[in-house]
């Protein structure tokens, strides 16, 4: 494997995912759970982004060809929604969603689309044409586990840094999306002109 090539997969993923930014929404939706339940959660959501992360890296190119649409047409689309995610995500101050039942909190909402949503499933597409699906599908398997691994650290690690320092490492890495996104954009213009 290209350990360059897959660098340069892993640090999009590791900001698109965003699982320091998610720490405090993921003790919310848990406060109060028991470990052998809080387990079964973070092993749901994570194997659920793993399988939908997957499916739409090696069907998704197929699917858009299906519908006509190119890849430098979805970059450009992608980069937009992934403008308007990191935007969003830096000028609000909680991130927001609906209650969702004990049982289901693991694939909806903390698996799709929390851990593998529109930016992740944006990136690994264009990840994937520029380093090939094997090194990209590695990037993204490693960035969801290492999410894992913080939701089943989030206590101690949410004692050391706190909400404040959640909230701030959250900003920078919508800084970080909002300058991928553009960059999206910029690719996917110049490859329609060219």
């Amino acid at each position: 494997m290209n350990l360059e090539a897959f660098w340069l997969c892993f640090v999009p993923l590791f900001v698109a995912v965003d699982a320091l930014g998610l720490l405090p929404l993921f003790l919310s939706f848990t406060q109060g759970f028991q470990k052998k339940h809080l387990h079964y959660l973070i092993y749901t959501s994570t194997l659920t982004a793993v399988i939908v992360g997957l499916l739409f890296l090696f069907i998704g190119e197929a699917v858009l060809r299906m519908l006509g649409i190119t890849v430098e047409d979805f970059m450009i689309a992608g980069g937009i929604i992934l403008f308007l995610i990191s935007t969003s995500e830096l000028l609000t101050t909680e991130k927001k969603l609906r209650k969702a039942q004990a049982q289901s909190l693991g694939p909806v909402p903390l698996g799709v689309p929390l851990l593998v949503g529109p930016a992740v499933l944006t990136t690994i597409m264009l990840l994937a044409r520029q380093y090939g699906s094997f090194i990209t599908a590695a990037a993204m398997v490693a960035n969801i586990l290492i999410a894992g691994f913080l939701f089943l650290g989030s206590g101690y690690i949410m004692k050391y840094i706190g909400n404040a320092g959640s909230t701030i490492l959250s900003k920078i890495s919508s800084l970080f999306l909002a300058a991928i996104a553009v960059m999206m954009v910029r690719k996917g213009l110049i490859s329609l002109l060219q």
